[in-house]
Parts: C-alpha cells; sequence; structure tokens
C-alpha cells in the first residue's frame, strides 16, 4: 500500500507541494494500471467468422462445430481467418452462483468442449455478451457480473469477445466497456476486445485504450445500398460513416465497419469485391457472415484474395481516406507499409463510368512520383507505371483495387 503521509516537519509550503506532487504520481501510476488492456493483441485487424448475419439465433453446437470444419477445408484459415466468433443466443440463464449457463438444448457439450474442439482445428474461439442487463435478443447481459462472466470466459479458453450495448439503460459507455475491459484482464487470459456499440457515442474518440476494435456503425444489412427503419444499413452507407474515421486506427485500436455480407445471396460478386476492398482500405476487421459449409467457390475466391487480404493486414495500419469524388466515382487512398500505396475506384451508380487518372499526386504529406508500378489486386496482374493516368471503364457497384509498389 502505498503512504502519502509525507512529514509535517517541512515547511507548510513545501509540505503541500510535496503532497501534491506525491498525489500527482498516484494518480498517474492508478491511471496506467487501469488502462491496462492486452496491447500485444490485434496488431493488425483480426479476421475470421461470425454466426450472426447468417443464423441470427438459430446457431447450436453442431453447425459451430461444422463451421470449424469448413473454415479449415475450404481455406478460410489458410488465407488468415481464423477467430470463430459464437454471436447471440448461446446462453439461457445464470445459475445460483451467478455463473452464466449456456443453453443445454443448444450447446449439450458445454462451451469448454465446443471451445476445444474450435481450437484443435487450430482456430481461435470468440463469443458473445452485451453491456446490459440482457443481450439484444434478451438473453442475460453482463451488466453487475463482468467479472464474474470474464473469469468463466477464462477458464472456456475463449480468445475474443463481442460485447454488444443493448438493454443499457442510463449506462455510460465508456464506464460500462472499461469495466469489462479491467475484468478480461484481471481474469488473465489474453482476450481480444470487440466493442459493439454501433457508433452512437462516437467510440473511435475514446475506444483506443479499452477495445482492440469498436464499431463505428449500425448494424449492416445485406444489401448494396439501402436503409432500414431501425438503423441499419447496406454497403454504401457504412462506406460513408468512414469518410472521416481514418485518422483513429492504427495497431490494437481499429475501427470496425461490421461483418461481411459476402456469400449471402444477395449482393452480386461486383458487389462483394467491392465490399471487401473497402474493408479492406478501412483496416477493418474482416469477419465473414456466410455459411461455409455450402459456399461457392467465386465466394471462396473473393474471401481469400490475398492481395486484397495484404491491404488489410498492411502493419503500418493507416486506414484510408476518400481522396476525390466525381459524381459516382469514388477514389480512396492508403498508405502501406515501406512506402507503397492503395487506391480504389468504386463505382456507385448504375452506369458504367470512364477512368483516366493520374496518380502522380501528393495526399496528405504521401507524395507520390512516376516511379510506381501499379498492380490490380482483382485481377492480379500489372496494369502500368504512375508514369501513365489508370484508364479504363468501371462497371456499375465495381472496383478497381491497386497497389502501387516503388520501382
Amino acid at each position: 500500500m502505498i503512504n502519502l503521509e509525507i512529514s509535517s516537519e517541512f515547511p507548510y509550503p513545501y509540505y503541500c507541494l510535496m503532497k501534491a506532487f506525491f498525489t500527482l504520481v498516484l494518480s498517474l501510476i492508478i491511471g496506467i494500471i487501469h488502462a491496462q488492456k492486452f496491447d500485444d493483441l490485434a496488431k493488425t485487424p483480426p479476421m475470421g467468422w461470425n454466426s450472426w448475419n447468417k443464423f441470427g439465433c438459430d446457431i447450436n453446437e453442431k453447425i459451430i462445430r461444422e463451421m470449424a470444419d469448413a473454415m479449415v477445408s475450404t481455406g478460410l484459415k489458410d488465407a488468415g481467418y481464423d477467430y470463430l466468433v459464437i454471436d447471440d443466443c448461446w446462453q439461457i440463464r445464470r445459475d445460483d452462483n451467478g455463473t452464466i449457463v449456456a443453453d443445454p438444448e443448444r450447446c449439450p457439450s458445454g462451451m469448454k468442449s465446443l471451445g476445444d474442439y474450435i481450437h484443435s482445428k487450430g482456430l481461435k474461439f470468440g463469443i458473445y455478451s452485451d453491456a446490459g442487463t440482457a443481450t439484444c435478443q434478451g438473453r442475460p447481459g453482463s451488466r453487475g457480473y463482468e467479472f464474474q462472466d470474464a473469469r468463466t470466459y477464462a477458464a472456456w479458453g475463449v480468445d475474443y469477445l463481442k460485447y454488444d450495448w443493448c438493454n443499457h439503460g442510463k449506462q455510460n459507455s465508456e464506464a460500462s466497456y472499461t469495466t469489462m475491459r479491467d475484468a478480461l484482464f484481471k481474469a488473465g487470459r489474453p482476450v481480444v476486445f470487440s466493442i459493439c456499440e454501433w457508433g452512437t457515442t462516437k467510440p473511435w474518440e475514446w475506444a483506443r485504450d479499452i477495445g482492440h476494435l469498436s464499431r463505428s456503425t449500425e448494424d449492416i444489412i445485406n444489401c448494396f445500398d439501402c436503409k432500414n427503419y431501425w438503423g441499419g444499413m447496406g454497403v454504401t452507407g457504412i462506406i460513408d460513416l468512414f469518410a472521416d474515421l481514418y485518422k483513429y486506427a492504427g495497431p490494437g485500436h481499429w475501427n470496425d465497419a461490421d461483418m461481411l455480407e459476402i456469400g449471402n445471396g444477395v449482393l452480386i460478386p461486383a458487389e462483394e469485391r467491392l465490399h471487401l476492398s473497402m474493408w479492406a482500405m478501412f483496416a477493418s476487421p474482416l469477419m465473414a457472415g456466410n455459411d461455409i459449409r455450402s459456399v461457392s467457390k467465386e465466394t471462396v475466391s473473393i474471401l481469400t484474395n490475398k492481395e486484397v487480404i495484404a491491404i488489410d493486414q498492411d502493419p503500418l495500419g493507416v486506414a484510408a481516406l476518400r481522396w476525390m469524388q466525381y459524381g459516382d466515382l469514388e477514389i480512396w487512398f492508403r498508405p502501406l507499409e515501406g512506402g507503397n500505396y492503395a487506391f480504389c475506384f468504386i463505382n456507385r451508380g448504375s452506369q458504367p463510368v470512364t477512368l483516366d487518372q493520374d496518380l502522380k499526386t501528393t495526399v496528405r504529406k504521401y507524395a507520390i512520383d512516376a516511379n510506381f508500378m501499379v498492380r490490380d489486386l482483382w485481377k492480379h496482374q500489372e496494369i502500368g507505371t504512375t508514369a501513365e493516368n489508370v484508364k479504363g471503364v468501371l462497371l456499375p457497384h465495381d472496383v478497381l483495387m491497386v497497389k502501387l509498389t516503388k520501382k
């Protein structure tokens, strides 16, 4: 215990100054202790699969085990998708001791056994809870049980916690997420902490030292350009919300654009390519949300595009900004490690767009000259250098994603 008693034999002004100094030092030490999270995690955006987009509440142990198998057999794991996250509805009640209980009909073997199976496939085990008194689907939340739940998750071998924001009443979001962050840290098992607060209290401004990623948007809807009455939005709506968030992202603290809708039967292939490209430009976590057991080869090829994934996982960790807009054409820019760059051209409209763009420019502090090779990351081929303009026709809802590498 630290004792702040200082001898009053010192002259009174010096006594006051010394006591104030030691009080400040102690408050700084306490602040450092309480600001701790697992800083060695999520140095690049987490990748994996989440059950919600496809299955909602209709999950069970059999589905989760089959998804783990499919993540391996389809090549998703080898491409970097290594977190398997079980979303809402796995829990049913608390026992007499307050311990959270998994639904025995959905998970008869228990969460520890299910986590062990996930780990046996070389994957990491993710789980879901809520900062409020109940989850979004009315299951028990963690409010008031944060430290007990964190110890339970550690005993189960959990590696990732998605923490939602339903039924929170008048709770303060920053304080609520800080409590669970502290609980996870005290439990001692390294856990990636995913803040799912929907961007309502601007978590990009306060979440850096609390979670490893924070949702910057309302829930994604399986569509290209739409908005729901309850606030969910399609791909383009989320893109617009990210226009000014690039300065808040970096290693260990990522802006989360929500799970991917690739392979869920609504977006056309061009829109799926655009979807993945922009999430990669944002340095957003990449969480697949489809039924991997029946996934098509085309969907697998989109999700596992190693060149696009490499942009998302670039260790420099600087997210993209919207550089230019010409009607339905937008050009996004992202600096990469080693003095390289990525540009993403997207056509949001219903008509083809002609491209004739000079990439010799200065964006913010980054200067680009004529000495870069230009590579198309979807065609997997060099298409020229920055000595010439990028030319072509971009079809509706499609994307051209290029990487500039110094010659």
